[in-house]
């Protein structure tokens, strides 16, 4: 998700969109102020627990077998999963597992996500993923687009080539469209709000592009989102990435989705943004 820069990017369109006057603006820059304090700035390394793991829930192991399904992960800071407390917690971990046991067989797991990444950067992690394209590739992207104030329009169409580029090397794509920023409760209202509306028009324009190629959407503002406002626990210490808890949460929402476009399961519907 976006960090910190949300709380100021935000700020900045909503002056320079909405016409605010002096005050109101002095309001929303001392919102920002009192945001930044609150969540604070994670210094943490990322966590990694690539490799392959077994049907039997066992991973990663040291010898990979022949007929290992491959599943790579691309996006930003939720999909790398930025707050989770250990290796095993992580979603790319939650995910690969319940995929092998789905598929009763081996997956290897691959995490080409970076915290930061905006759709524009997608472009390199979709070249390292090329290398070696994988079998199934999850995308969760587009917090970040809106701390930059880049066009919406842009962004999905941004999004929609780098997802071409994975379908014409044969990888089958699922992606998590933008979630709702209205449940990080350290942004005051009404900057909240502002950053909520942006997201879920982001989420509608990821949507639209993905539908026009084909490609499944998954809706986390709506399928995940709502539990992260009820639920305040589901939040790392730094109040703005999921937890391990959380992302076991969106992890049991993407998991069915990720299977069904594999071929491993039918009849699933995939709700959209």
């Amino acid at each position: 998700m976006a960090g910190m820069r949300v709380i100021r990017a935000v700020m900045l369109g909503a002056g320079s969109v909405g016409g605010l006057s002096t005050a109101a603006y002095g309001l929303l820059n001392g919102q920002s102020r009192r945001a930044r304090m609150l969540i604070g700035k994670s210094t943490d390394l990322p966590l990694n627990a690539d490799g392959v793991y077994l049907p039997d829930g066992t991973g990663p192991v040291t010898d990979e077998p022949d007929d290992a399904l491959s599943f790579a992960v691309l996006g930003d800071s939720l999909a790398a999963g930025l707050g989770a407390e250990t290796e095993d917690l992580l979603p790319g971990v939650h995910l690969v597992r319940g995929i092998a046991e789905e598929a009763a067989r081996p997956v290897r797991l691959t995490t080409h996500a970076i915290s930061g990444s905006r759709t524009i950067d997608l472009e390199q992690q979709v070249d390292v993923a090329l290398i070696n394209p994988p079998d199934l590739a999850l995308v969760i992207i587009g917090g970040n687009d809106v701390t930059t104030r880049m066009r919406v329009g842009a962004s999905a169409a941004l999004l929609g080539r780098q997802v071409t580029r994975l379908q014409r090397a044969g990888t089958t794509v699922v992606v998590g469209t933008c979630p709702d920023l209205d449940s990080i409760e350290p942004i005051p209202q009404p900057l909240r709000t502002i950053a909520s509306r942006w997201a879920l028009t982001l989420a509608r324009a990821q949507r639209r592009e993905l539908d026009r190629l084909g490609v499944r959407s998954v809706s986390l503002a709506a399928l995940v989102s709502p539990e992260f406002r009820q639920r305040p626990e589901l939040f790392s210490p730094d109040r703005f990435h999921p937890n391990g808890a959380g992302y076991e949460l969106a992890a049991s929402v993407l998991l069915a989705p990720l299977c069904d476009a594999a071929g491993l399961i039918e009849g699933w519907r995939v709700l959209s943004a």
